[in-house]
């Protein structure tokens, strides 16, 4: 079993970065592989609502100039994915809202029923908005959401601060041992066990 982290942080060392490496490290403890993608500090293209992915069927974005579609490529081999952001205006980074709203449009399929978590980081405030926004479109893919003892939100300003909360790195060791708890669950029988369900039916409200 694997799972990717995406530092959805412009800083490679940041405190985002240290988040994230602390239930990377629980992880491999509960025998489960990880792997890391960094967004960088390239543009990274918004949706443009062209749907060429949708009628072409590729599988991935048209636009292939940015990470999007490497970071796509890789979900076919693991098994679960947390993203972490810094918290910018009560919000996630732009790049990581961009990133992950064509990811999942374009390449969805690879993702539904794979169990996924947020991490945000902040200096103060924000966190629990931006933390919401990016758990709304696990949801909307059939992504079980791991949770832990608290939101998954650490503190810190200047890099390597995150170290200092305390709680904010129980609260992502606790979040990594409950999804490795959930991918044994799912892994159990060696194939993933996922439930059946119906086939969507959309409704618009005009009509």
């Amino acid at each position: 079993m694997k799972v990717l982290l995406i530092n959805g942080s412009p800083r490679k060392q940041g405190n985002t970065f240290l988040a994230l490496s602390e239930a990377a490290k629980t992880l491999e403890q509960q025998g489960i592989e990880t792997e890391f993608v960094q967004i960088g500090v390239k543009p990274v293209r918004s949706c443009i609502a062209c749907a060429q992915c949708k009628i072409k069927q590729l599988g991935r974005c048209v636009f292939d100039d940015d990470i999007c579609n490497r970071i796509s490529e890789k979900l076919d081999d693991v098994d679960a994915l947390i993203v972490g952001s810094p918290v910018y205006y009560g919000q996630p980074n732009g790049a990581v809202l961009s990133l992950i709203q064509r990811m999942f449009f374009s390449a969805g399929a690879k993702v539904v029923n794979k169990p996924a978590a947020a991490v945000c980081v902040c200096r103060r405030g924000g966190a629990t908005a931006a933390y919401q926004t990016m758990n709304m479109p696990f949801q909307m893919m059939n992504m079980p959401v791991v949770t832990s003892q608290y939101w998954n939100i650490v503190y810190g300003r200047e890099e390597g601060q995150a170290a200092l909360d305390t709680e904010g790195m129980q609260t992502m060791r606790t979040m990594a041992n409950n999804m490795a708890w959930l991918l044994k669950k799912i892994h159990a029988n060696g194939n993933p066990d996922y439930p059946q369900r119906e086939e969507w039916q959309p409704m618009h409200f005009i009509r």
